[in-house]
């Protein structure tokens, strides 16, 4: 376990890999996305079909930032997937295995990456509103619940506290001094409150990532120039202190950034910066070296990635990208003309939530990047392409979503 990421992800990795090959978790996670765009089909067609299945997929494949981020090894994969499990927890008319199976990969998702809880809480809001019945009220939740049990658990396993986030409030306080609020109650409270920060009042990194993780920020390096082990870590209480100080002093600024940087993050859904070779970092090769075999560490060092040709070779597919997104967006708000009541009302819903709900948790409680919203970002046009498919009608015209 290490102090900055839930302990649920490396050990789903861990299921398919072992410590042989990553090719296995990432073939493992394009079937589960498949397959969950296999089970949306069904439900809002009334039946599902190989051809308009591979006619989706395939128009994902090549127009949208999903094959990107569905092969990509890191806990993103599971936040455009929210939607769709939600949607089908509250309406779907699963089979008791089909339903076991979207609840547990709901409940692994949401707490494999922190952002993804704010998001499902908004969503099981959403189907309780929708449907304003107890059982998918209950369906929806149950994820969500057996999510923070996960979390609780796993950081009292690993940290010694049955907490969320142990140390989650230094990256809240890294968001806060590159807004500005946190760094002028440093600034006003120094040097009488005696916090660790004082030493560098009024010349703190204005970017947040730079002060999470370059060597030299605040964080990892103190002011006599010693490099700070698990500076995070060590932080996190002094942190909390910081953020409630500022909440206290400036809390309608504190609002109005979080609000910009979120209306900022539903802007920024190009998925060109995981691509390049720093985007790697150096952490993945000593890995692969320590626990894989040569033949594992060959295929990365020779991978257009560690190259970095990666980004060169991505811009053919790229660059329709905006224009699929725009028209995503308007194919899926004119579909709801078409017949299909509360169920595609439903799903529009919690797909537009979804959506919404990503850039709020990752632009105001974190920083603004492409890669988070380029992650949820092709369910709109997805979305509108699977409404706008005839329906299909269903095995059981008589049989009602419950």
């Amino acid at each position: 376990m290490i102090w900055d990421k839930p302990w649920i992800y490396g050990p789903l990795l861990h299921l398919f890999h072992w410590e042989q090959t990553l090719w296995l978790p990432a073939i493992a996670q394009v079937v589960v996305v498949s397959h969950l765009l296999w089970l949306v089909q069904r439900e809002l067609r009334g039946a599902a079909s190989w051809t308009a299945h591979l006619l989706l997929t395939g128009g994902l494949a090549a127009l949208t930032a999903l094959p990107w981020v569905a092969s990509l090894l890191m806990p993103d994969f599971f936040s455009g997937l929210l939607p769709l499990g939600f949607f089908l927890l509250g309406y779907g008319r699963l089979s008791r295995g089909e339903w076991a199976y979207v609840t547990a990969l709901m409940a692994l998702g949401i707490p494999a990456h922190l952002s993804n809880i704010p998001t499902a809480l908004a969503l099981v809001v959403m189907v309780g509103l929708l449907r304003l019945a107890w059982r998918p009220l209950a369906r929806a939740a149950a994820p969500l619940l057996i999510a923070l049990g996960l979390l609780a658990g796993s950081n009292w396993i690993g940290h010694g506290q049955a907490s969320l986030s142990p140390y989650g409030s230094t990256f809240l306080l890294a968001r806060m001094i590159g807004d500005g609020p946190a760094a002028r109650t440093i600034a006003a409270r120094c040097p009488d409150a005696g916090w660790y920060l004082c030493a560098w009042a009024g010349r703190l990194p204005e970017d947040s990532d730079v002060f999470l993780w370059e060597r030299f920020s605040p964080m990892n390096r103190d002011a006599a120039g010693q490099d700070i082990f698990l500076g995070g870590v060590r932080l996190a209480p002094e942190a909390r202190a910081i953020i409630a100080e500022t909440l206290s002093r400036e809390p309608w600024a504190v609002a109005r950034a979080a609000a910009g940087n979120a209306l900022r993050q539903v802007f920024l859904v190009e998925i060109g910066d995981t691509l390049s070779r720093h985007a790697l970092g150096d952490s993945v090769r000593p890995r692969l070296v320590e626990f894989f075999p040569a033949a594992e560490v060959a295929r990365h060092d020779g991978s257009l990635q560690f190259a970095d040709r990666l980004p060169g070779v991505a811009a053919a597919f790229l660059w329709p990208q905006p224009v699929v997104l725009m028209l995503g967006l308007a194919g899926l708000l004119w579909a709801l003309r078409r017949p299909g009541g509360r169920l595609r009302l439903g799903f529009v819903l919690l797909v537009l939530v979804g959506v919404m709900g990503n850039a709020v948790a990752t632009g105001a409680l974190s920083k603004p990047h492409h890669r988070y919203q380029a992650r949820v970002a092709w369910l709109l046009p997805f979305g509108a392409a699977l409404l706008l498919l005839p329906g299909v009608p269903p095995r059981h015209p008589g049989r009602q979503h419950g």
